[in-house]
């Protein structure tokens, strides 16, 4: 059939050959409409249970399987996709070769090949992290050693949708004379564990004394010469020696640190350094250790770089200084008889400075411990999460615990 579409036409003028219907653009004769000629598949030639995978993927689809509202978007989205989704117990029964399959309850992927299922491939949401986990730093002995920085943790891991309880240690007391100072307490985190730093030896009536306890790092030696205590592997260093001297002269050794070993000397040990990272956006010191005290024998213990005490000397000598370039620096020590030794960094697992003969009072001194993360913020689209203090640091989301708590990734 030829068509003859009228001359000159308006804007909006149609023509119409059976069932089509043409209409004038001013440009051309554009068909309107939607038209079911034979052999052409509208919305009424469509029909239920026609059309199966199956019968797709042997080519058997004909026009006689093809009837009145048969597509629809359930049946699209579980008879037609490419992934058949289900349970590990409600696989299809009748499998063909090839045919995808994704189990809501394993999280895995397989395919049906001769034999059976494949084993899988597992499929996750998770959220690449960095963390820093310490622990408490340990107490300082009197006339003795500094305390232990707690342990430092630092990698990477990727993190399931899930809650994580986060534990932050607290730091370690220092003792009394005849009462030795104690280790600061774990932090935890992600299944894993920072020792809390090991208490300082200290100096115990009838001229004898008592080594450094061991832990994330060791504690310092009391004196006469006394070890200091070991550190835990991969984790902190091992506490000073403490310097024998004739008569009165004691001297403590200095706490280990993170990165470093406490220290021997003329006057009471250095603290260990501690090692930096920049998790928070700024390259700090973490776990420095206390310095050792000194009696009748010159300078006490400075506390090691990343909040380490200072340690504390009678009159007669000069008082360690505090570790610096930390989150909080420790304290420095003080010069008299029965004085507390520098109190290591908040938050940062510093060890506690050796304080002076019969400290008066037990109390914590070691520096608590922290749990930190970061991620990248574009790495948290599409996820809600909660827990510690955050802030931001460039292309970074940063999340701080200073103390116990939940982070919740969702």
């Amino acid at each position: 059939m030829s068509l003859e579409f009228p001359a000159s036409p308006s804007v909006g003028d149609t023509y119409t050959v059976g069932a089509r219907t043409w209409s004038w653009s001013g440009t051309i004769w554009e068909i309107t409409g939607t038209v079911a000629a034979a052999g052409s598949i509208g919305t009424t030639e469509l029909a239920d249970s026609a059309i199966t995978t199956a019968k797709i993927a042997a080519g058997a689809v004909a026009e006689a399987d093809i009837a009145a509202n048969a597509v629809t978007q359930a049946k699209l989205a579980s008879t037609l996709s490419g992934v058949t989704i289900c349970t590990s117990s409600t696989k299809p029964a009748s499998p063909f070769t090839g045919q995808t399959i994704f189990e809501t309850d394993t999280n895995l992927m397989k395919v049906y090949i001769t034999g059976g299922w494949s084993n899988g491939t597992p499929h996750t949401v998770t959220l690449p992290i960095e963390y820093l986990i310490i622990a408490g730093g340990g107490g300082g002995g009197p006339i003795g050693g500094g305390g232990g920085a707690g342990g430092y943790l630092s990698a990477t891991t990727n993190l399931a949708l899930n809650t994580y309880t986060i534990v932050v240690g607290a730091g370690g007391n220092s003792g009394q004379q005849n009462t030795k100072a104690t280790n600061g307490t774990n932090s935890t985190a992600f299944s894993l564990t920072s020792v809390g730093g090991g208490g300082g030896g200290n100096h115990i009536s009838g001229g004898t004394s008592s080594a450094g306890n061991d832990g994330g790092s060791g504690g310092g030696g009391a004196d006469n010469g006394t070890a200091g205590g070991a550190g835990t592997i991969n984790q902190g260093s091992a506490g000073g020696t403490g310097t024998p001297g004739t008569g009165d002269p004691r001297r403590g050794g200095g706490g280990g640190g993170a990165g470093a070993v406490g220290t021997s000397g003329t006057g009471g040990g250095h603290g260990g350094n501690g090692i930096q990272n920049a998790i928070t956006g700024t390259n700090l010191y973490w776990a420095g250790g206390g310095g050792g005290s000194s009696y009748q024998s010159g300078a006490a213990g400075n506390g090691g770089l990343g909040g380490g005490g200072g340690g504390s000397s009678n009159t007669v000598s000069p008082a360690g200084t505090g570790g610096g370039s930390a989150l909080n620096a420790g304290g420095n020590g003080a010069v008299g008889d029965n004085v507390q030794g520098g109190l290591g960094g908040a938050n940062t697992g510093g060890g506690a400075g050796g304080p002076t003969w019969n400290n008066a009072t037990i109390v914590p001194r070691g520096g608590s411990g922290v749990v930190i993360i970061r991620y990248l913020t574009t790495d948290a689209t599409g996820k809600t999460i909660t827990g510690g203090t955050a802030t931001t640091s460039g292309s970074y989301t940063v999340r701080t615990f200073t103390a116990s708590g939940s982070l919740v990734i969702s």
